[in-house]
């Protein structure tokens, strides 16, 4: 009994600091068929640009920012936009089941998740808004998971911008079963064993490792500290490690993403980062031909809005006028 209680004693538990906002403005927490699902959100008191054509003030319908997936993923990862769309029209951000302020219960993380969770979010953006389909930004994986929305529910999403999304990169492209995904059940297995699957998430969220993966992403020693910052804090909080471990075991990748971008008859906007580990767009070539699609190649890492948020912005600007 005393050895027990010596052992205890020697180990304390370290409280896990509170969770800060990732981004400014309302905070809502929607209950939906993913669970519950955070949204960031700000409503500019005049939602109007100027129309390029008429010289006249021309109201866009709500954005939607999706942020990539990875092992320390959240709303964070789309500040810089969220700052600057904040000011003309109204913006909302998702924390992904799994991350952030969102739902981390240990349960599947799969396509099907993520992509039910971003159609509640437009569904409720359309209550608010006068019912009319929204706009929306995602980046890397999650572009997988707006496609797959926009063929399930087309008259919800009125144009997709893609920043360094995946799918397109290597030889291959994947025509797969509709729904299915990549997911390697042993493999997962292994990295959510109870017995070391806390402990490797763990390792694979010191601030060097988490360092050293932004620096890939940006191509770059010049990473944003501010993000990397965030990453440490959401990394650190209760059930943090159950998403990742899905996604690091190929589960959260569409089998049949080709055929789900092939298939999309709105405008998409592609932004191609020219440093880092997301350089590789030779799929393009399924898709680049469609007047539907427009591909950018956007000098910097995967996350371009971080380095030139002004030229990136610009580029970007006309495609939702």
């Amino acid at each position: 009994m005393i050895s027990s209680m010596t052992s205890t004693m020697t180990r304390p538990t370290q409280p896990v600091p509170a969770l800060p906002p990732a981004l400014s403005g309302e905070r809502i927490e929607l209950q939906t068929i993913a669970g519950r699902v955070s949204v960031y959100r700000s409503l500019p008191v005049v939602a109007t640009v100027p129309d390029p054509a008429v010289g006249q003030p021309l109201t866009l319908p709500p954005l939607l920012l999706v942020h990539s997936v990875n092992a320390s993923a959240s709303a964070a990862e789309v500040a810089p936009l969220y700052d600057h769309y904040r000011h003309t029209r109204p913006v909302y951000a998702i924390d992904l089941p799994g991350y952030g302020f969102s739902d981390r219960s240990d349960r599947a993380y799969l396509p099907r998740l993520m992509t039910d969770a971003l159609l509640a979010v437009a569904d409720y953006m359309r209550s608010q808004h006068g019912g009319g389909p929204v706009d929306v930004l995602g980046v890397s994986l999650s572009c997988e998971y707006l496609a797959r929305a926009h063929s399930e529910a087309p008259n919800s999403l009125r144009r997709l911008a893609f920043v360094s999304p995946t799918g397109f990169s290597g030889p291959k492209r994947r025509y797969g079963p509709p729904g299915s995904n990549l997911g390697l059940p042993r493999l997962h297995r292994l990295l959510a064993n109870p017995r070391w699957g806390g402990w490797l998430f763990r390792q694979l969220t010191r601030p060097g490792v988490v360092r050293y993966f932004l620096e890939r992403t940006w191509g770059s020693k010049q990473i944003d500290e501010s993000l990397w910052r965030y990453d440490l804090a959401t990394t650190r909080q209760p059930g943090a490690e159950h998403a990742p471990l899905y996604f690091l075991s190929a589960y959260l990748f569409s089998k049949d993403i080709n055929t789900l971008y092939e298939a999309i008859d709105c405008r998409v906007w592609v932004s191609m980062a020219t440093r880092g580990d997301f350089t590789d767009y030779r799929g393009r070539s399924t898709v680049e031909g469609r007047p539907n699609w427009q591909f950018h190649q956007v000098e910097g890492g995967a996350l371009p809005y971080f380095e030139t948020p002004a030229k990136f912005i610009a580029l970007l600007g006309p495609f939702w006028v």
